[in-house]
């Protein structure tokens, strides 16, 4: 879970893009979290950095898009069909894309994505974190991802990666380079300095994982 540290002047700021955030659909019992996505999507207007995201306008994930946006941001919304009315598309968006499914969704969104951060969510915030970690232990991108850790909220998964390790589950050849940030004003660096270090021509998925989505 550490972050290694690079200088700024090593870093090209244009190798972020595009970032997916996934988070939950509702605010959480925390005003913290509403706070934090408030926090996130005005970053991402002022360092020029496109949301890519679930396209709701409810929850965590409709506050860091109508942040983005209130701050002069770009916005592209990825949502399956059938959620476009239980979690209110947002209309406001540059780009909606409409899925006929959430595996398409999920494609999408990491075409569309130069790197992943996890805000708090639900079960379907974990899934999608979860898979980007697994395509990234197995050798399939080298986009960053990063844990929004706010009020503490991924330590729980955190304490079971560890305890993966200990157990020899994630096995040294098998780790994964996860950030963390438990501040918002840290993550674009870190998203920028992970950037800085992959190997070029790495940060796509092959074409056959991709098909099989």
């Amino acid at each position: 879970m550490q972050c290694h540290i690079i200088s700024m002047d090593q870093i090209k700021t244009d190798q972020i893009k595009t970032v997916c955030v996934y988070c939950g659909s509702g605010p959480g019992s925390s005003p913290s979290f509403v706070e934090a996505a408030l926090a996130l999507g005005k970053a991402f207007a002022e360092n020029n950095i496109r949301l890519v995201y679930g396209g709701g306008s409810v929850g965590l994930m409709g506050a860091v898009a109508k942040s983005t946006l209130d701050h002069g941001g770009l916005v592209t919304g990825i949502i399956p069909d059938f959620l476009k009315s239980r979690e209110h598309a947002l209309s406001r968006v540059q780009e909606m894309i409409v899925t006929p499914d959430m595996h398409e969704r999920k494609r999408l969104m990491f075409e569309h994505s130069d790197a992943f951060v996890a805000l708090p969510g639900g079960i379907g915030t974990l899934e999608e974190l979860v898979e980007q970690m697994t395509w990234q232990q197995l050798g399939r991108h080298s986009k960053p991802v990063l844990l929004a850790n706010i009020d503490g909220f991924w330590e729980p998964l955190i304490a079971l990666l560890a305890h993966m390790r200990e157990t020899e589950f994630i096995r040294p050849a098998l780790d994964i380079d996860i950030l963390k940030a438990e501040r918002v004003e840290d993550i674009v660096p870190r998203l920028r300095a992970a950037a800085a270090r992959a190997p070029e021509g790495s940060k796509e998925m092959a074409p056959e994982l991709a098909r099989k989505l």
